[in-house]
């Protein structure tokens, strides 16, 4: 299974870097945008490849679900109060 996940990984993140790539080029001309979309899915394909080595090894966390990690509602209560405190009042 350790496979076909780094392989889904590898694929997800040449996908991201192919359409940046794309995109970029395409901000240049009509034929970066196809150089640099190939140049991006190498790029992607090699970190994706890292990050899943790594995450394998676990040096590399992975992302979190929304309800995992249950200090996300004190962080925001957090900000709120920061934020009353240092905007003006209103009234």
């Amino acid at each position: 299974m350790g496979r076909l996940k780094r392989a889904v990984t590898r694929a997800q993140y040449a996908a991201m870097g192919a359409a940046v790539g794309a995109g970029v080029g395409g901000l240049i001309s009509r034929s970066a945008a196809s150089t640099g979309g190939a140049t991006g899915a190498l790029a992607g394909a090699l970190v994706g490849e890292f990050r899943a080595r790594a995450e394998e090894e676990g040096g590399v966390a992975g992302r979190l679900s929304r309800g995992d990690d249950d200090s996300s509602e004190g962080i925001e209560k957090q900000i709120r109060s920061r934020l009353d405190n240092s905007l003006p009042d209103r009234d």
